[in-house]
């Protein structure tokens, strides 16, 4: 009897021993570099493996097929953050963690001028301005604050983004 539960009580530590904790992976507070189009020096070309190598935190990724909703991506939910690299753009949600070079999250739709000029294409409810690398869309609310920021490499004449 008394084998029986020293057998038990070895093969239960062993079985503990054996397990082991893993560590969610970490990356540093993502710095969006608005007037460079860039996330933490990341652009919007990157491919899926050299973005995972780079930022190992996402919690999702989609790879680029015919098939895949948007062209594929990785996207980063719990900081609010989604590249989609197919269509070589990146989109910054309202819920965003990290830091923005010029603070455009909840900023009025009347106080841009002074960051970003006037936009090469207006919309009720957004406006597309020309960069230096491609495009800057920024999306506004019912109270015309930005709500989203999406940034492409690409020109407002072919860029496409996800609906």
């Amino acid at each position: 009897m008394k084998k029986k539960i020293l057998l038990a009580l070895f093969l239960g530590l062993f079985l503990i021993t054996k397990a082991q904790l893993k560590a969610k992976t970490q990356c540093a507070t993502f710095v969006v570099d608005i007037l460079n189009g860039t996330v933490n020096n990341i652009k919007p070309t990157i491919t899926i493996p050299e973005l995972k190598e780079q930022l190992p935190c996402f919690t999702s990724s989609e790879d680029e097929s015919p098939s895949s909703k948007c062209g594929g991506g990785v996207f980063y939910k719990d900081r609010d953050v989604y590249f989609y690299t197919q269509r070589d753009y990146v989109e910054i949600r309202e819920k965003f963690k990290g830091q923005l070079s010029i603070p455009l999250m909840g900023a009025s739709r009347n106080n841009l001028f002074k960051w970003l000029g006037n936009p090469k294409i207006k919309d009720a409810s957004w406006d597309a301005f020309q960069m230096a690398y491609g495009t800057l869309v920024l999306h506004y609310n019912s109270a015309s604050k930005v709500v989203l920021i999406q940034f492409s490499t690409k020109g407002t004449d072919e860029l496409s983004l996800c609906e």
